[in-house]
């Protein structure tokens, strides 16, 4: 018997988890249940208390995902991000133990109660925030850190605009820029989201169902903007470029306009459209006028290591200082999976939706 097995006498746990076999709406949201894996040489297995449910699965569901497609293929489970409690250990991990609660970065899978990760994609659950607040943490502050701290390099000073701002990654965003001292204009699209961009810490805030968009920021950024971060697509992207100053960045991250919002299954008529509409930058544009097209999907990077240690170091130390806070946090059953999409599509949510597994049965 391995040491491993030593380690862990508990009979082997059946795990739930939501696999999606083909691409459509929400029918395809089904639940599996099997035996959890056992980890290997180098990995924990986590018993999941609370994942993260971002656009992006949306888009995965959908058929959508780019790196999905690459990487996994059908059938798939979606899900970047987990925060539990360790119920196995296998050989090689000596610096985490059955009990600890950890915080979990993976590439899909986690829409699941118990996963198997390697060593290198499991953190500590940073003291003082529970389960779901934790789980709601990783994928959307990471995106936030990349596209400013890696890409888009603001200022003290600078002037930002940030689109979808009451929303997981927008709040995230306007976090991170009032640490780093900018001013931030948050953009919602309902009312009763105003109040949530406030207190995460944007100056001002455009309501864009009671208020001209533009109009408003121009208003607040006459001379343009240093820095505008957009996960809209066609709907934003070209008035987004030209209200830059120079010298301006655009930072793009998604393009949830393109996805539909009834049904829960791709509109293809209306993704073609999007697509025709969508500008196209010119780089002689760009060099003219001194503006820059940044872009990313932090799937790609999950090779990484280096920055997502680098990034959940960060994270980390700003909970404990007390500098960011967690999004507020809606909860969803692990079977209730179909009603989380349809909300987050909904496009009326504020923060982060995550799912609970059910440990009971």
């Amino acid at each position: 018997m391995s040491a491993a097995a030593l380690e862990n006498p508990m009979p082997t746990p059946l795990l739930q988890k939501v696999v999606i076999e083909s691409a459509g709406s929400y029918d395809k949201l089904t639940l599996r249940s099997e035996p959890a894996p056992e980890p290997g040489r180098g990995e924990v297995r986590i018993a999941v208390m609370a994942t993260g449910v971002n656009y992006a699965d949306v888009v995965v569901r959908m058929g959508l995902y780019s790196s999905a497609k690459e990487y996994v293929g059908w059938p798939i489970t979606p899900g970047f991000e987990v925060a539990g409690v360790i119920d196995a250990v296998g050989e090689g991990v000596d610096d985490l133990a059955i009990g600890d609660e950890v915080i979990g970065v993976t590439l899909f899978g986690g829409y699941t109660s118990h996963i198997v990760l390697g060593r290198p994609y499991v953190a500590r659950k940073p003291a003082g925030i529970d389960f779901a607040e934790a789980a709601a943490v990783p994928a959307v502050f990471m995106t936030a850190y990349y596209a400013l701290f890696e890409l888009a390099h603001p200022r003290p000073g600078q002037v930002v605009l940030v689109h979808s701002a009451a929303g997981g990654v927008g709040g995230s965003l306007v976090q991170l820029l009032k640490i780093i001292g900018c001013e931030v204009v948050g953009v919602v699209g309902a009312s009763h989201k105003v109040e949530a961009a406030k207190k995460f810490g944007a100056d001002h805030v455009i309501d864009k169902s009671t208020q001209d968009l533009w109009a408003e920021a121009e208003r607040y950024a006459p001379d343009g903007y240093d820095l505008v971060l957009d996960a809209n697509g066609v709907s934003t992207l070209k008035d987004s470029y030209t209200h830059l100053r120079k010298a301006g960045k655009l930072v793009v991250y998604g393009f949830a306009s393109m996805m539909s919002k009834d049904k829960g299954r791709p509109n293809w008529a209306r993704i073609a459209v999007a697509w025709m509409r969508t500008p196209r930058f010119s780089p002689f544009e760009m060099v003219q006028n001194s503006h820059s097209v940044l872009a990313f999907n932090l799937s790609y990077l999950f090779d990484r290591v280096d920055l997502l240690h680098e990034c959940l170091a960060a994270i980390e130390g700003w909970l404990e200082s007390g500098e960011i806070v967690p999004p507020p946090v809606s909860k969803y059953a692990l079977k209730d999976v179909a009603q989380a999409h349809r909300d987050i599509e909904s496009g009326q949510t504020i923060g982060k939706l995550v799912l609970i597994p059910d440990h009971t049965s």
